[in-house]
């Protein structure tokens, strides 16, 4: 077990594993003929750093500070059941999806689809190359969505890159039939202003409402210059998804003018001031609410007309937050969890240098009821594990565990890898549980880690950039009654009433 709270100690080692598992045979299904991996949707390139910096992470690795190169590392009450690396999709993994007995990987290069009916060896399904970053995946019913922000050259999945300044560059939504498994099906494109970043689903019986964030990291893309303050709202007919539409771009700051400001994360400069778009948004569906992470803002608002969300209200941290990046609500929906994303996931902003309450998480109770709930800032909560100056690590996404009078949550970390932790008291959050590999590269500050670890059915599932698919199982008095909670279907972004 481990109690990892004295931020003095830079770490302390508890048990190591094996990579388990291995290449398994893929199945690679609607790729147009002469589709192959887009080279033009890349991470960034390693970084070089100092001299002492490798020194020091090197020196690190000998003493037992930090793990070796690619060694696994985690605490006791963390078993690591299975790893399937990456296979006919050679990009960047990014975001993850559930139903039934299937886990949905997004990656850049197009999706996989797992079969996780045993946990302890996950098959490969399918795997469908249809490129454009950053491909984050959802899914509902027999439909699937699959984000793309970047100039393609057209919707389809044998696009190419092309500079954003071109008339016929296309971003936005695609839809695809997932009623085989084994052959999903591409049937629609919705174009969308700025692309799409990240989406969210709010489904009802008939339609499937997609809320599409995005945001302007560089005024040169036509349909990202400012002001871009508001939200695409798709709407998708679940019987004839063929005819999925945007039907509204609510805007959620109004009156920013020509000048909205907007930071995509540079690691010196907290304190964004006003918006251009949100990077992530999470909706509580049973509570009509929702959270948007919109990079200088975090706001709460309500979506009892999914067409038309309503601001309630608007929080910002001129102090620490540089880059608001996604949201989770507790299960009573009296609290919610933004993620700083300082260096935009490409920084080594888990160190000594940076601090506890820079890259962090900012936990938020809300107070109040109706329409004059307030989010009200409580606490802090980094990981206390400090990584080398060679890994990109910063809170990025997660998921709460369900378990009834706690609030705990399991979140990725980039190279800072999986930790588990406790917000039951707001103002004392604590890391119960982790899981890590050791850095990349002793030498280059290089992309990868864990993008999305979330809690499903009575397992952690990870999908890391660059090992792959990562299946963890956490044994522990304060998770283990999540056990009994099974969901049919799990995208993280639309929170399910898990006890309901």
């Amino acid at each position: 077990m481990i109690l990892l709270n004295d931020r003095r100690t830079r770490r302390r080692r508890l048990g190591a594993s094996a990579i388990a598992g291995g290449l398994l045979a893929a199945l690679l299904v609607a790729a147009p003929a002469g589709a192959v991996p887009d080279p033009g949707d890349v991470p960034p390139t390693p970084k070089d750093v100092s001299k002492s910096a490798r020194a020091e992470a090197r020196e690190a690795i000998e003493s037992g500070e930090i793990p070796g190169q690619d060694e696994i590392v985690h605490s006791d009450n963390i078993e690591h059941l299975a790893n399937i690396p990456k296979d006919v999709l050679p990009g960047t993994n990014s975001d993850l999806a559930f139903q039934g007995r299937y886990a949905f990987a997004g990656n850049y290069d197009g999706f996989r689809i797992f079969d996780i009916s045993d946990p302890r060896s996950p098959k490969t399904v399918a795997q469908v190359l249809c490129p454009g970053s950053q491909n984050d995946v959802s899914v509902s019913g027999n439909l699937l969505f699959l984000s793309t922000d970047s100039s393609r050259s057209d919707s389809s999945c044998n696009s190419t890159t092309q500079p954003a300044t071109e008339k016929s560059s296309w971003e936005g939504m695609k839809v695809f039939d997932i009623s085989d498994k084994r052959n999903p099906k591409y049937v629609a494109a919705v174009e969308t202003a700025c692309g799409s970043h990240t989406h969210t689903l709010v489904p009802e019986r008939r339609n499937v409402y997609v809320y599409v964030s995005s945001y302007s990291p560089n005024a040169a893309y036509p349909d990202c210059r400012p002001p871009h303050d508001g939200i695409s709202v798709i709407k998708v007919p679940r019987n004839a998804p063929e005819k999925a539409a945007v039907v509204g771009f609510p805007v959620l700051f109004p009156g920013e003018g020509p000048d909205g400001g907007g930071n995509p994360g540079g690691p010196t400069n907290p304190g964004v001031s006003k918006t251009t778009g949100c990077h992530d948004i999470t909706v509580l569906p049973s509570k009509d609410l929702a959270a948007g992470a919109c990079m200088g803002d975090g706001i709460l608002f309500s979506v009892k007309d999914p067409e038309h969300p309503k601001v309630i209200d608007r929080v910002q941290d001129n102090v620490n937050f540089a880059f608001w990046h996604s949201a989770t609500f507790n299960q009573k929906a009296n609290k919610v969890v933004f993620t700083d994303e300082l260096g935009g996931g490409s920084g080594a902003t888990c160190n000594e240098a940076t601090g506890p309450n820079r890259g962090a998480d900012g936990i938020y109770d809300i107070v109040g009821k109706g329409e004059q709930r307030k989010l009200v800032f409580r606490s802090y909560f980094k990981i206390p594990r400090h990584q080398a100056d060679t890994e990109n690590c910063v809170a990025h996404n997660g998921s709460l565990i369900p378990v009834k009078g706690k609030d705990l949550m399991v979140q990725a970390w980039y190279q800072g890898g999986v930790s588990v932790w406790e917000f039951t008291d707001s103002s004392k959050p604590r890391e119960i549980a982790y899981f890590e590999r050791g850095t990349v590269s002793t030498d280059k500050l290089t992309l990868g880690g864990s993008w999305s670890a979330y809690y499903y059915n009575g397992h952690i599932y990870s999908n890391d950039i660059t090992k792959g698919f990562d299946v963890l199982k956490i044994k522990d008095r304060r998770t283990d009654p999540a056990r009994w909670v099974h969901l049919r279907e799990l995208n993280v972004q639309t929170q399910p009433d898990y006890f309901d």
